[in-house]
């Protein structure tokens, strides 16, 4: 059975449907790529804000250890008063820095005023020389009582499949760290960074400052949205053309059935005029 071809405007039509699926698509990756603008948008406001704050009182920003902290409030500093607990300090393994792996220390806070045990990062040191699974050398956190200056930050969410030996973990999940630490009065809305400690003693490679670039994502978006117009556009062109190309065809037609009659007609005359 011969395949009949589909012209015209039914062609047209399957054309315009795909054209139709394609700026969807287009439409809801721009979409995705404004909404991740905004969430840039709030981090970078969250730095620009927050980080050179006055500190302030952790109570105020995490009143009870099973408070939920409000994201908007990330790089607050805050000022605390109580010792580490050294004998618990845990690693955060496989953590990237300036490309090298290291690792981030842990070490629980113990608050003077007994409100809990906040968990401080003190800083980041680089895997081993010679046993990466470790670091060669961790600054001890300072005895007795030290007057501390943290930035908060929100904890990490569990990542199924990933593990950790022992002293270590793989991701600051707050409340993985609360049972490792063997005490339910460890809080788990957040965690801090460590900017200062009074005693000063040596410490591990602070956290600096996020630089605050929202990134591409909202140039991704418009390249989105006009890929879905090209597309578009793209169609309208070939059908005006195939259309100016149809109009053409059938204005040539008659012109060239014209010739061909006046040219039979003289072929008539010439042979009358012989006989």
């Amino acid at each position: 059975m011969a395949r009949v071809a589909v012209t015209g405007p039914r062609r047209w039509l399957g054309y315009a449907a795909l054209v139709l699926v394609f700026s969807t698509v287009c439409g809801l990756l721009s979409w995705w790529q404004f909404a991740r603008n905004e969430e840039a948008g709030e981090r970078v406001r969250q730095v620009v804000e927050n980080w050179d704050a006055a500190p302030a009182r952790l109570g105020a920003l995490l009143p009870a250890p099973d408070a939920v902290f409000d994201a908007a409030d990330t790089w607050t500093p805050v000022t605390v008063v109580g010792e580490y607990d050294a004998e618990h300090q845990l690693l955060v393994r496989a953590r990237p820095k300036d490309g090298r792996t290291g690792f981030e220390v842990l070490v629980p806070f113990v608050l003077v005023d007994g409100s809990g045990v906040l968990v401080i990062d003190r800083g980041w040191v680089p895997a081993g020389q010679t046993q990466a699974e470790v670091p060669d050398f961790v600054p001890a956190a300072p005895e007795g009582l030290v007057t501390v200056v943290v930035r908060l930050k929100t904890g990490e969410p569990n990542v199924p499949g990933r593990s950790a030996p022992a002293g270590q973990v793989a991701t600051i999940e707050l409340p993985l760290i609360a049972a490792a630490i063997g005490r339910d009065d460890v809080f788990t809305g957040a965690y801090g960074l460590l900017d200062s400690e009074q005693p000063a003693v040596a410490t591990p490679e602070l956290a600096s400052r996020p630089e605050p670039d929202p990134g591409p994502h909202l140039s991704y978006a418009v390249q989105w949205i006009l890929f879905a117009v090209f597309a578009a556009a793209a169609l309208i062109w070939a059908i005006r053309n195939e259309r100016i190309a149809r109009t053409e065809s059938a204005a040539a037609r008659p012109r060239r059935q014209r010739i061909g009659e006046s040219d039979s007609a003289e072929e008539d005359a010439l042979l009358d005029a012989e006989r």
